[in-house]
């Protein structure tokens, strides 16, 4: 399936909007990976561990965003958007959440 930030597909004929599409994926932070991303802080450095945990939210929240439009029929999606938050008591949790537009295409 097409996934595109862009609102058409070059050389390509949108000929059906199948619907909204969505996806969202919320994870946990670890105590652990908490603490030593705040060391890297102090250090300098990249975290690791936030960088697989938002890698992997946000291609949760994109295959969930997918198999919606496959279910409506659709081939592609278009305007895709993904976004961040911090969510949950104390911020403890991130939510990344993505939606576009399923299409069926030429």
């Amino acid at each position: 399936m097409i996934v595109t930030t862009t609102q058409s597909i070059e050389g390509r004929k949108v000929v059906e909007y199948c619907g909204v599409v969505t996806g969202e994926a919320i994870l946990g932070a670890n105590v652990f990976r908490d603490f030593f991303a705040g060391i890297r802080d102090i250090v300098g450095g990249r975290s690791g561990g936030y960088e697989r945990s938002l890698r992997e939210a946000r291609e949760t929240a994109l295959e969930e965003m997918t198999a919606e439009a496959a279910r409506l029929g659709g081939d592609a999606v278009i305007g895709v958007d993904l976004d961040y938050e911090v969510v949950g008591k104390d911020n403890g949790m991130l939510m990344v959440s993505a939606s576009g537009t399923a299409v069926r295409l030429d």
